[in-house]
């Protein structure tokens, strides 16, 4: 299971992409969102996140 992005939330900064080992995040319509197949669960985008728009 791959970590969720509020879209309502997320306000499409982009400091998750930066920090994701797996480049398991990238932007689409100016918003983050997760490559499932990608993403291993390893909780580093959640603490780059200003707005908590990312939940394990």
């Amino acid at each position: 299971m791959a970590v969720t992005i509020n879209a309502e939330t997320c306000i499409g900064c982009g400091a998750c992409i930066d920090t994701c080992p797996t480049e398991a995040l990238e932007m689409k319509d100016d918003k983050a969102v997760v490559i499932v197949d990608k993403c291993v669960d390893c909780g580093a985008c959640l603490d780059s996140c200003p707005v908590e728009a990312i939940t394990l």
